[in-house]
């Protein structure tokens, strides 16, 4: 067998980055919930053998991502974070270079074809009516059916992540929105001369396929329909 690489000390660490790795531990091994108390700065200071100030600085990364919280009478207590909202944080800082904006745009196909399921199980009769009114303004808005239009995808596809009823991804879906939209206005291939390598499935062919529930179909057809999506990410060594 072959040996192997003995692991190398992290050295580059700080000493706050090291105090909020223990404190972490400390959660994880204690098996602490949300709700339960945690030792207080003095506390923490003394069994780490660090000042106050680096306690209160570890502390303060673990309060701003939501996994700490302060109660009156409690003192520190835990919480549970909002990755969502830590996510969206991120997003708004228009900080992430292409390599991460590819990333993130591939997630968004592979969430939309991976709640198809989640559609189907949860649609009502309701999203039905309303997802018909959305192509049908669609249709009169721009009948040419296969050309891309961001407000369109937005619309058709944002109600198919509300019919998921999965909160998380309608939110996912929401941040989601200006990096399809970055993505989209810089390089996106030419969606008029784009030339589909099988039939072209418009937003009316997936409403069909839904009001027939005929997931097969559906699922197929979704694939279809964000081809040139996926010949992007696949074939665009540029992006």
């Amino acid at each position: 067998m072959k040996d192997r690489i003995a692991l190398k000390p992290l050295t580059n660490l700080t000493l706050v980055d090291k105090v909020e790795i223990s404190i972490t531990e400390y959660i994880k091994n204690n098996n602490l919930k949300v709700g339960d108390s945690i030792p207080k700065e003095m506390e923490f200071a003394e069994t780490l053998g660090v000042s106050r100030t680096v306690i209160r600085e570890a502390l303060t990364r673990l309060r701003t991502i939501g996994i700490i919280d302060s109660k009156k009478h409690k003192g520190m207590v835990l919480s549970q974070p909002d990755l969502i909202k830590n996510f969206e944080k991120v997003i708004e800082t228009n900080l992430l270079g292409d390599r991460a904006l590819k990333d993130i745009f591939e997630l968004r196909l592979i969430l939309e074809m991976g709640m198809v399921d989640l559609v189907f199980a949860r649609k009502t009769d309701a999203d039905l009516v309303e997802l018909t009114e959305i192509v049908e303004r669609m249709e009169k808005n721009q009948p040419e059916a296969h050309v891309f239009s961001l407000q369109n995808e937005v619309a058709f596809h944002g109600k198919l992540y509300e019919m998921s009823g999965n909160n998380t991804l309608k939110r996912v879906q929401h941040i989601l929105l200006p990096v399809f939209k970055y993505v989209h206005d810089y390089k996106l291939l030419d969606a008029k001369t784009y030339k589909y390598s099988k039939k072209f499935i418009t937003h009316r062919d997936l409403l069909n396929y839904l009001q027939a529930n005929d997931i097969k179909k559906f699922r197929k057809g979704l694939a279809l329909h964000l081809e040139p999506h996926f010949e992007r990410v696949l074939k665009n060594s540029e992006f």
